[in-house]
């Protein structure tokens, strides 16, 4: 119940705007720049805010922006950033993360660890095939977008904030992470000029993806 009322939140218009905004940024986010960003109110943006923390798609924490501390460094302010949980809803209820594991399990066992990168290569080149042509580094991040890497531009780079495979990864690094990056690998195959590679960074997808002028190997 509590994953479908998380969801529910994001029905209205003006808290997934709010929520959008706050999880596109690669910083804690003030009432002030929400509400900015989202085109509201200050305390408009704040009671919706608070919502979302109410249903744990977001997270606070109290800071002084001004870096100062003591008599006249004001009030500490209230920072959002998105939730490290998880939501799920499936009716009927489904548990395909337990199969996943257990395959996960078995296969870092077996050491399979060639077939399954070889598995995820095809789904890549399969991938990339009914995207269609990918021409640059836009046309590739919109590709990633809706495979949920939620890609962000840095330089001619894209770092991939969200990892899909998440939990996996964290329970099977090496065979999970091996089996992203010959995903991703898979997909840019055709896509000339750009390249996936290892780029481990916290809170981030371990691989990301450039443009070959980056390549110094």
């Amino acid at each position: 119940m509590e994953d479908i009322e998380a969801i529910v939140v994001l029905q209205d218009a003006v808290r997934r705007r709010l929520y959008e905004y706050v999880v596109a940024q690669d910083h804690e986010v003030s009432r002030n720049e929400a509400a900015e960003g989202a085109g509201i109110q200050r305390t408009l943006a704040a009671f919706h805010l608070d919502k979302l923390v109410d249903a744990g798609l977001l997270v606070t924490e109290s800071r002084r922006l001004t870096g100062r501390s003591g008599p006249g460094a004001g009030r500490p302010a209230k920072l959002y950033r998105r939730s490290g949980a998880e939501h799920h809803v499936s009716v009927p209820a489904r548990d395909y993360r337990t199969a996943a594991d257990l395959l996960a399990e078995v296969a870092d066992c077996a050491r399979l660890d060639d077939e399954l990168r070889a598995a995820a290569a095809r789904e890549g080149r399969a991938a990339l095939a009914a995207a269609g042509p990918i021409e640059d580094l836009d046309a590739m991040r919109a590709v990633l977008s809706a495979r949920g890497y939620e890609p962000r531009a840095d330089g001619a780079v894209l770092r991939l904030v969200n990892c899909p495979f998440h939990v996996l990864s964290e329970r099977h690094p090496a065979l999970i992470c091996g089996m992203n990056l010959a995903l991703l690998e898979g997909l840019v195959e055709g896509a000339e000029g750009l390249r996936a590679r290892m780029d481990p960074r916290p809170g981030m997808c371990c691989v990301a993806v450039e443009t070959s002028k980056n390549n110094d190997d």
